[in-house]
Parts: structure tokens; C-alpha cells; sequence
């Protein structure tokens, strides 16, 4: 429910150093009980009570709250009647549910766009690699469109008008790959529409983990994010498995247009939900004019820094960023040589992914159910060593070594080819319900966008790092017999972030514990000051002891 907030300059009793009694006697306009508040200025001071002073204005606003309450009540009743233990839980679920099964259907057109710019635009390995990570550039960026999130409303709301506009500038992009021929024959224009469609991504991504953060912090409900990472793995399921077998039927133009329409739906389903149906804060014009759209975003800034400069946030933070960074990245390398070499169907390659994404699934709702109470130290721990010891599956490839078991290439690479992507992938899920946790309120779309924007940027960094070691060892279009050498290095930079594994905290109650502790002076004195009791409603206000003081 929506609970109404007390101005400092027009507080509905005034604040006195005496207790304040209720009057035996009742407005029969108004039914409220009465409202207690308590506070010492000086302990020498004799407090002696006094008839609360309830002016007409200040009565009107306490009618307003009490009406307000019974209808969000009413509202909640509704939705548990349903089977919906939480407001707006069945609007949540069909604005995020289908906005991460769309990010992970992305990989439908990705599939089509890969084998047009290796096949059809005859790219070299490294040059592939660079448009994919340059690609995305736009998401390293995601801070700012965090802090936009949490400041800048658009019609009184600040999430779903940011997942529209993502929404629409995807459309745009693959659209124009679809219905525009030349878009997609050179690389510049191509390279602007990659750019395009993921900055609209990258919008969205923050706008929904934004929601999702507070949504679940404002109902209590803790590991949305498995969830939402269960409808993503769905939407790549399905995108791998009818994406070869619609690259062997169609052109890739058709893959293009098709998830176009598929955004045009999501569009469709944003625009008709409200922020205020999901039981979040609506603001009103008044509240949007208290200050201007710069103070609001300097103010967000302000709070995100504090925020990461806490020890228990950092630590992880920096532990998660070198462990993808530190790893040089050669997917590109192992694509072609797959494709150029092995000579695998396109089929073949959607299926291993959909084999991927069906693990994915599994063991994120393995972790949901049985590995959340795993202390986050253990799990990311052994984690990591498998996701050392998948990337020698790529070394038993091309060393042949399945052939001389008697496996074929197509059924190995259809079980073991995506091992190693899917276990980075949920690598990040224990993290992301970490710092959902620990994130401060009203700072939702800073930090989540903050923690997606340096997982791109260090995705970027490997994937830079990959380039280069490609090139240091001798691996070209067409010559793959150095592939070994820096699947090798690739393996022991994995192991290497081992080393630092004690930063990251033994459990996610014992961070939290060290978040309190690590609170700032400054900061305890802009906590809760001051209770009032409406009903069985509980308003606290906000309040600087300076400013009480004053």
C-alpha cells in the first residue's frame, strides 16, 4: 500500500516539547484516533499536556489520508481474494514477465545477425568480435539512465515510461535491418543499427530491474530476480530452438522483422499499465515542482556513491568485475572455427544454445529453491572453477579429442558447446540478489544499472582482451591451429580471481550486518525521526536533527 507522507512545513499537528493528549471529545465528521507524539527537546523541561490543535486544513488532509487508506485496502483485499497475495502482482507479472522473456528471446535475431556478418559480409574472426562488443557500448552507459529513472518522472511515473521508449528505439533498429536493404549490406549503417537497438536494451534493462528491485522491496518479497532470470532463459529457449531452423528456411531480414512485431506486442502491453496498478508511488504535479530535475539528479549521484563506497558492496562488486575482465574472451575465434572448419549446421548451433538455456533454467531454479541458503562466498567459489573447467571444453573440440571417443562433433558441441556461457550467466545471479538487497531505497535504478553497466563493461574489456590474445598467438580466418594455446591462457585467468574470493562476504545476512555498521554518521542522522500513528497506518517523517533542532 501507499502510505501518505507529512511535509516538514505543514506538519498535521505541531511538534511541541509536550505530550500531547486526546480529547475525549470526537468530530463527527471525522473518524481518526487519536495521534501521539513524543519528543524531548531538553530533559530539564516539564512536560505538561496539552489539547492537540486541529485546525480545519490540517483535519481535510487527515479525512484525504484515511479515504485514500480504505480504498488502497480495498485494493489489496481484491488482489488477495484473486490469488494474489500482492498489489499489482498479476500486472508485474505480465509487464516483466514478458520484458525479460523478450531480452531473452534477442538472441533470435543475434543468431541471424551473426551468420549474416560472417557468411554474407565474409568478416574476419577479430573484426567480428570487435562489432559484437563495440555493439555494446551503449549499456555502459546504464548509471545514467538509472539515475534519469529515479529522478526524471515522465507523467508522474519513472519506470514504465523508460521500458517504452527502450521498446520503441528496438523497433526502430530492427526494423530498419528488416525493411531497409542497404542497412544491412555495409557495415556503418549495420554498426548504427547494433548501436541503436542495444542503447533501447540497454533503457529497458534498467527500467525493469529498477522495477523489480522495488517492487520487491516495497512488498518484502526477497529473489525477484531468479525469477526474472527463469523468463529470460524461456525467451532463449525458444529463440535458439526455431532460430537455426528459421536461418536454413528464411533470409535474415524475416528473423528481423519478426522480433520487431514481437516488440511491437511488448510495447503494446507497457503502454497500458500504469506504475500506480503495481502499488507503486505516484507523484503528483506538487511533488514533481519541489525540485528541479538537476538537484534530484545530483542528489541520486550523491546516494549512489555513498552506496558503492560501502565496504559490503564494493567488495563483492570488484570481485565480480575482475573475474569477467580478467578473462580474455574468444567466441568469435570458436564460432568460425566451428562453422568454417567443423562445417556445423546452423540447427546444430541453435540447439546447443537451447541445451544452454534449458541448464540455465534448471539451475537457477535449482538455486531459488536449495542454493540461496549456500553462503554466496561457497557458491561463487565453486562456480567459478566450473566455469574454468568448461572452458576446456572448447579445447576438446578442437583438439578432436571427442572423435577418438567415438562422439561426433555435432552431438558433442549440441551437449557441451554453450557450457561455459551459461555458467557466466548465472554466475551473476547470486550477486544481483545481493546488491538487491543491500540497495538503498530510492536508489533502485542507480545501483542495479551501475552493477549492469560494469558487468558490460568488463564483458567489453574480455572480449578486447580476447582480440588481442587472438592476435598475440596467431589465430586468423582460415588457421585455428593456435586456438589451443589461448583456450590454455583463457583457463588459467579463470582461476585467478580465486585468489581474492575472501572479499566477497561468507553470507547475505552477514553483508547486511556490515552495511549497518558502516553507515556514515551523516547518514544516521537522515534516518526516521519522528512516528505518527493514523489509524493502523504508520507515518514516519523524515526530518535532519538540525532542522529539528532549529
Amino acid at each position: 500500500m501507499i502510505y501518505p507522507s507529512i511535509s516538514c512545513q505543514n506538519p498535521w499537528i505541531p511538534i511541541t516539547p509536550k505530550i500531547l493528549k486526546p480529547s475525549l471529545k470526537k468530530s463527527p465528521s471525522l473518524h481518526f484516533k487519536p495521534i501521539f507524539c513524543f519528543h524531548n527537546r531538553d530533559s530539564n523541561t516539564i512536560d505538561k499536556p496539552e489539547k492537540p490543535r486541529t485546525d480545519l486544513k490540517n483535519a481535510t488532509l487527515l479525512a484525504q489520508a484515511q479515504v485514500f487508506y480504505r480504498k488502497s485496502q480495498k485494493s489489496r483485499l481484491c488482489e488477495e481474494r484473486r490469488g494474489f497475495p500482492h498489489v499489482g502482482s498479476q500486472e508485474m507479472l505480465a509487464l516483466c514477465g514478458l520484458g525479460y522473456w523478450v531480452q531473452g528471446f534477442r538472441c533470435f535475431p543475434w543468431l541471424a545477425l551473426n551468420f549474416h556478418m560472417a557468411h554474407s559480409l565474409n568478416m574476419h574472426p577479430s573484426t567480428l568480435q570487435i562489432v559484437q562488443n563495440s555493439g555494446n557500448l551503449p549499456m555502459v552507459a546504464k548509471p545514467l539512465y538509472g539515475i534519469l529513472s529515479d529522478t526524471l518522472y515522465i507523467c508522474g511515473a519513472h519506470r514504465i515510461p523508460y521500458i517504452s521508449i527502450g521498446v520503441i528505439l528496438q523497433i526502430l533498429s530492427w526494423g530498419s535491418l528488416a525493411l531497409i536493404p542497404v542497412a544491412g549490406q555495409s557495415l556503418p549503417p549495420l554498426m548504427a543499427c547494433v548501436l541503436l537497438s542495444n542503447f533501447g536494451a540497454s533503457i529497458t534493462e534498467v527500467a525493469k530491474d529498477a522495477l523489480v528491485a522495488e517492487y520487491g522491496q516495497k512488498h518484502n518479497i526477497n529473489g525477484l530476480q531468479s525469477y526474472a532470470l527463469m523468463a529470460s532463459a524461456a525467451g532463449g529457449i525458444l529463440g535458439n530452438l526455431i532460430g537455426g531452423y528459421f536461418l536454413m528456411k528464411t533470409p535474415p531480414r524475416t528473423m528481423f522483422l519478426c522480433f520487431a512485431v514481437l516488440l511491437s506486442i511488448q510495447l503494446a502491453n507497457s503502454l497500458r499499465t500504469s506504475e500506480e496498478s503495481l502499488g507503486l508511488l505516484e507523484l503528483s504535479d506538487n511533488d514533481l515542482m519541489q525540485s528541479s530535475v538537476t538537484e534530484s539528479t545530483t542528489k541520486k549521484l550523491s546516494d549512489l556513491l555513498m552506496a558503492i563506497h560501502e565496504e559490503s558492496i564494493y567488495r563483492p562488486l570488484t570481485w565480480i568485475l575482475a573475474s569477467i575482465a580478467m578473462v580474455p574472451s574468444l567466441s568469435a575465434s570458436v564460432f568460425c572455427y566451428q562453422t568454417q572448419c567443423l562445417h556445423l549446421d546452423p540447427s546444430v548451433i541453435g540447439m546447443s544454445r537451447v541445451i544452454g538455456q534449458l541448464m540455465l533454467l534448471s539451475t537457477t531454479v535449482l538455486y531459488n529453491r536449495h542454493l540461496r541458503k549456500v553462503p554466496i562466498r561457497s557458491l561463487a567459489c565453486a562456480v567459478q572453477v566450473l566455469y574454468a573447467g568448461s572452458l576446456l571444453l572448447d579445447l576438446v573440440l578442437v583438439k578432436q579429442i571427442n572423435v577418438k571417443l567415438g562422439i561426433p562433433n555435432e552431438m558433442f558441441a549440441l551437449c557441451f558447446s554453450g557450457l561455459g556461457e551459461i555458467v557466466a550467466q548465472f554466475k551473476i545471479l547470486p550477486f544481483s540478489v545481493l546488491f538487491a538487497s543491500l540497495c538503498p531505497p530510492g536508489c533502485e535504478g542507480s545501483l542495479t544499472s551501475f552493477l549492469a553497466s560494469i558487468l558490460c563493461l568488463s564483458s567489453i574489456v574480455s572480449g578486447i582482451l580476447g582480440v588481442g590474445l587472438a592476435s598475440l598467438v596467431g589465430i586468423i580466418s582460415g588457421d585455428y591451429s593456435r586456438l589451443p594455446v589461448g583456450i590454455t591462457v583463457q583457463f588459467i585467468a579463470a582461476l585467478v580471481p580465486l585468489i581474492w574470493i575472501h572479499h566477497l562476504p561468507m553470507s547475505q545476512g552477514i553483508a547486511e550486518k556490515e552495511r549497518k555498521k558502516g553507515m556514515s554518521r551523516r547518514t544516521r542522522r537522515n534516518r526516521r525521526v519522528g512516528r505518527v500513528v493514523l489509524g493502523s497506518v504508520c507515518v514516519y517523517r523524515r526530518e535532519r536533527e538540525s532542522g529539528i533542532q532549529g
